[in-house]
């Protein structure tokens, strides 16, 4: 039976400090991808992928698995149907995730919905399709309006540069974990209704897609 999990204690993390890329030279198409990249990475970090060819680790984050000198594991990802790699322009970045956010009273997601592709024959007399590609997902949340706070001030500096910020959510103390990265929108605007909080919104949206561990 699976685990039932309601927004509490939940724990939002953005990124604090990336690492200069260095370059990657091989992934393999294997049940966990192994890169093949001179790294001084430890077990449980987090890297940034940008990568050329294999199209589908392309800006995504992933947990490091037993690293040495020249090789790294991306913990769970099948790589074995995904494209050949190119090392051309393919790098990766250790990710500091150390900026905590706080203030937020609710989360909500959209997109992520899937366009279709008609495949019907001028022979079918019924339609059929086939599911296209995902739109982009978006994180919307509210937050209590506090323009000292250091989450809430790290969000707007990310909004006002137009960077890319990698995000991990974790679903209770030791539980199942979202990596992504995507661009902040974070005016700090206050808002809200009499004699209830002050809130503000902010809003992520999603580059590439999730990678999600069980702890």
């Amino acid at each position: 039976m699976s685990t039932a999990r309601k927004w509490i204690n939940v724990s939002v993390a953005m990124q604090s400090a990336i690492v200069a890329p260095a370059a990657i030279t091989g992934i393999s198409k294997a049940s966990e991808g192994v890169v093949t990249a001179t790294n001084t990475l430890v077990a449980g970090e987090f890297v940034l992928l940008t990568v050329q060819g294999m199209s589908e680790l392309d800006g995504r984050m992933f947990r490091v698995k037993t690293p040495t000198g020249s090789n790294f594991v991306l913990e769970g990802e099948d790589t074995t149907a995904f494209g050949t790699f190119s090392a051309t322009g393919s790098t990766f970045s250790k990710v500091t995730l150390g900026t905590s956010i706080l203030t937020a009273t609710t989360v909500s997601s959209t997109g992520g919905d899937f366009d279709f592709l008609d495949t019907t024959t001028i022979h079918q007399n019924v339609k059929t399709q086939i599911p296209g590609l995902p739109s982009p997902a978006v994180f919307t949340m509210d937050h209590i309006w506090d323009v000292s706070d250091p989450g809430l001030k790290a969000m707007k500096l990310a909004s006002d540069s137009q960077a890319q910020r990698c995000f991990m959510f974790t679903y209770g103390a030791g539980g199942q974990i979202m990596l992504f990265n995507g661009y902040v929108g974070a005016s700090l605007l206050p808002g809200g209704t009499a004699q209830q909080l002050v809130t503000t919104k902010t809003a992520i949206t999603m580059f590439g897609r999730p990678t999600y561990y069980s702890a």
